[in-house]
């Protein structure tokens, strides 16, 4: 007799965005993960708007039930930043959702996480973090007891090999509020990140787009709609023929590990070099005495990712 497994506590901790919209999509889509809640944050647009998305993207799949809590509208020390430029004034460019009547409920994302992890126990839950990491961050320094209670926390962030998106040295997520991520990476959690090192090897490229475009569903034309929005950035700065899937990856990850591969490593963030502000310094090679504090993910196959995405995409009908 088969036993039958429980799906995956997730929250996703989130700044949506076009990517960062197809990956709550993935989760939503896939009966192994239970999405608890979404705790937003300011990142690639203001928080009320990112907020604002992540009601509207729930309300698309039909998911109402899950709560959204907004949690932080600046960085912990410096002055916020936006990306605009890429996502468009929304951070949706290309959706052409509603306005939402979700709202978002009266406790603030850190709170919730802390109220969260102190009651569940410990390894319920995992953290999947899509933005800069300023909500786990306040959590921590008020209530570092709930570290070893989180499972593990997936995040998209960091660069080495590929540089930096913002800043010659610097992944965005990590520039945004370079000392929440400080903070979160020396708290002792189990954690995968997710660099440019290998997002930049998930191309949206016109022939892995084709199938989603093919379902034929709201949901499949918004997600075409939003790679081929955000790829016009990149296609003028690096000369791809699409647009890299960020987000998404954290949640293939958790799914189909199978399709990555990294290794575990030291990751330090730079907080003081001006010129180095938010840099991921990585010790691939072990050259120093520092202890192993995240899996540095740096592979997947693309092409069977952007299958499996389609299915899943397919079910959200």
């Amino acid at each position: 007799m088969m036993t039958q497994v429980s799906p995956r506590r997730i929250i996703i901790d989130t700044d949506p965005g076009q990517d960062d919209a197809v990956a709550i999509l993935l989760a939503l889509a896939s009966p192994e993960l239970q999405v608890d809640a979404i705790t937003t944050v300011a990142g690639n647009v203001p928080l009320s708007q990112t907020t604002k998305n992540a009601c509207a993207l729930l309300e698309l799949a039909g998911r109402e039930e899950v709560p959204v809590y907004a949690g932080a509208a600046r960085p912990l020390h410096k002055a916020p930043i936006s990306a605009e430029h890429v996502h468009g004034e929304t951070g949706m460019g290309g959706a052409n959702l509603p306005e939402p009547r979700l709202r978002a409920r009266a406790i603030d994302a850190a709170t919730h996480l802390v109220d969260v992890l102190r009651k569940e126990p410990a390894g319920s839950i995992t953290l999947v973090c899509l933005g800069p990491m300023t909500n786990l961050a306040h959590a921590l320094t008020h209530a570092p007891d709930i570290a070893p209670k989180i499972a593990r926390l997936v995040a998209m962030g960091g660069a080495q090999r590929e540089g930096g998106n913002i800043t010659p040295t610097a992944e965005f997520n990590f520039f945004v509020d370079p000392h929440a991520a400080k903070i979160v990476m020396a708290a002792g959690i189990p954690t995968t990140l997710l660099p440019l090192d290998v997002t930049h090897r998930a191309i949206a490229t016109p022939r892995r787009l084709a199938p989603i475009a093919g379902l034929k569903t709201p949901v499949g034309d918004m997600v075409v709609r939003m790679l081929g929005a955000e790829d016009r950035f990149e296609k003028m700065k690096y000369g791809w023929e699409g647009g890299a899937l960020h987000d998404p990856l954290t949640i293939g990850w958790l799914l189909w590990p199978d399709l990555f591969s990294g290794r575990e490593c030291n990751v330090e963030i730079e907080v003081e070099a001006p010129l180095c502000l938010g840099q991921s310094v990585v010790d691939l090679w072990k050259v120093t005495d520092r202890p192993s504090n995240a899996l540095w993910i740096d592979h997947v196959d693309s092409d069977a990712f952007y299958t499996r995405l389609t299915e899943r995409l397919a079910r959200l009908t």
